[in-house]
């Protein structure tokens, strides 16, 4: 599976992308765990913590094509490093903020915008254009999967430290946390070798390479699929500590529970970006959806236990942000991979449009009717939905590389 990764520079970028991606996701993917210490800090209801997060995850997405495309014009390293600043800033004002308004500038915007432009759309885009067209299916997974690890990782250790130090003390630790990525962001932006400047030679521009691809039906299909993977993430990494609390069970369930998709879903990038170099992207994404629908329908029908949330977070997890690589994918097979960095920044806008409906609705939801059920069945609607409107996708098949025969 990592023999495309064949060389030592291919791996060096590969992993450096996977590291920053493990800090901004990470960070990003487990913020709900101080939706409750907010509330009963700041005296916000739900609902407008939830407002706030919900633009967070708008913002995440709305920077993803102009991150993206400063990138591929300008390089990788200066949006990297502005987003990590960014990122520790935000989270190192957020215990001052008392306020909705407050909470929106240090995590609706501050936190948002810095995780964003440290995310899927620079990273990959930067490591794509950084390496041989045989690495590139298997590296989007392995960056992929360093985002999952990051959640797996952070989302106990940010539990411990809320209960050790209080949520402040925990928000002022994250941001020195994401302090540790600046170092890697020199690796990942060294110069592309001669095979990206000859792409950049031939390329008829960005404003065409935009307009080409908002006209490509198979494109916007993409989005609409997409658009459902953020709504459901965004509803769950909010409110799963809230579906926990409602179950009667301890904080440490939720915790553990968003460790474990992040777990699960570094195994599901890397099988995900296996499969890719061998089966089409769009027939990847179904399977991946109608997962979703089938666990979610097992998940209303189950005992609310602790081994329930496990198993069930097991299983959402393996497809959890492993529809990155296949997503990425079709639209470096659609338009190439010169402005994929943009390209795909606005496939994780419709991403984010759903992730900020999923965040908001679900603060509304437990607000006005005591509980999540609408949303659960909302969201598994779209996911059997999402599954469909990805297999009329134009994609060609996949060129098998020959085998080399025995000498």
């Amino acid at each position: 599976m990592f023999r495309s990764l064949n060389t030592p520079t291919s791996w060096a970028v590969t992993l450096c992308a996977a590291g920053i991606l493990m800090v901004t996701m990470g960070a990003r993917q487990s913020l709900g765990l101080f939706l409750a210490p907010l509330n009963a800090s700041t005296g916000l209801d739900i609902a407008s913590i939830s407002l706030a997060m919900a633009i967070g995850q708008f913002m995440w997405g709305a920077v993803q094509p102009i991150a993206g495309a400063v990138a591929d014009r300008y390089g990788p390293r200066r949006v990297l490093q502005g987003g990590l600043l960014l990122l520790a800033l935000g989270s190192a004002l957020t215990p001052w903020m008392t306020s909705t308004w407050g909470l929106v500038f240090s995590l609706g915007l501050l936190f948002a915008v810095g995780s964003g432009a440290g995310s899927f759309s620079v990273l990959i885009g930067a490591a794509t254009t950084r390496l041989p067209v045989e690495a590139r299916g298997v590296a989007s997974g392995v960056i992929n999967a360093g985002g999952s690890f990051g959640q797996f990782v952070f989302a106990p250790i940010l539990q411990k430290l809320i209960q050790a130090m209080g949520w402040m003390g925990a928000m002022w630790a994250l941001a020195a946390l994401t302090l540790t990525a600046l170092p890697l962001v020199r690796v990942i932006s060294q110069p592309p070798g001669h095979a990206h400047r000859s792409i950049a030679a031939t390329d008829s521009g960005l404003r065409r390479s935009v307009r080409n691809a908002l006209a490509d039906r198979s494109y916007l299909l993409l989005h609409a699929g997409f658009f459902t993977c953020g709504f459901h993430i965004a509803f769950l990494v909010t409110h799963l500590p809230g579906e926990v609390n409602l179950c009667g069970l301890p904080p440490a369930v939720a915790s553990w529970s968003l460790a474990i998709i992040g777990l699960a879903n570094i195994f599901g990038s890397l099988y995900a970006g296996s499969c890719i170099a061998r089966y089409r992207s769009k027939y990847v994404l179904f399977w991946m959806y109608a997962s979703r629908a089938v666990m979610i329908v097992l998940y209303l029908i189950a005992p609310r236990t602790d081994l329930t949330f496990y198993i069930f977070a097991a299983g959402l997890g393996f497809t959890w942000l492993a529809t990155v690589p296949p997503t990425a994918a079709i639209v470096g097979k659609l338009f190439g991979v010169r402005h994929l960095g943009t390209l795909f920044g606005l496939t994780l806008l419709s991403h984010q449009i759903g992730g900020f409906l999923g965040a908001w609705l679900g603060g509304l939801s437990i607000t006005r009717f005591g509980d999540y059920t609408w949303m659960w069945y909302a969201d598994m609607v779209l996911a059997a939905i999402a599954a469909l409107v990805n297999l009329p996708i134009r994609e060609a098949a996949v060129q098998q590389l020959p085998r080399l025969g025995r000498a």
